[in-house]
């Protein structure tokens, strides 16, 4: 994946957002946060993996895949907050079995990032959120062009007062 790409545009991106409000970085850190579990909830709602009670499938999976690089523009800009990036060298993608124990995976990395603000723990979150896009059947190159995608639509959102 051309990680150095994504978080240009993503530095790009959060730079933007910054320009239009009057708090810093670090004052937006938990909100960012919870920003990220949120996300992660569309995404699980999106994808109904946990509604035992329905029978009703899952959403598109174009839905889903925007949903998911949602997630991937957080944790892109949480790493640019704390001074992370992430790349191949450290891809370690964990054997989901099903997608509610993933799901369940990324919460915990994300709640042990938002405590240690470490380096270790960031990349063991992205390497969680990838082994999710990897059970959704996402290849690179959708998570990339899917990514691109929302960030235009990201950007214009902002233009427009979003």
């Amino acid at each position: 994946m051309d990680w150095k790409r994504l978080y240009r545009m993503q530095a790009e991106l959060d730079q933007h957002i910054m320009n239009a409000i009057p708090q810093t970085k670090d004052e937006i850190y938990d909100d960012k946060v919870l920003a990220l579990y949120v996300e992660i909830g569309e995404l699980a709602n999106e994808t109904r993996c946990f509604k035992y009670w329905s029978q009703k499938g899952p959403s598109d999976r174009e839905t889903i895949l925007e949903e998911y690089v949602d997630g991937i523009h957080f944790i892109l800009s949480i790493g640019l907050d704390l001074g992370f990036h992430f790349d191949d060298e450290v891809l370690d993608i964990p054997n989901v079995d099903r997608l509610t124990t993933g799901f369940q995976s990324v919460y915990s990395a994300i709640e042990r990032l938002k405590q240690s603000k470490d380096r270790v723990d960031y990349d063991r979150l992205m390497n969680q959120y990838l082994a999710l896009g990897h059970v959704l059947s996402f290849s690179t190159d959708d998570i990339v062009q899917a990514y691109i995608d929302k960030n235009e639509k990201n950007h214009e959102r902002q233009e427009q007062g979003y």
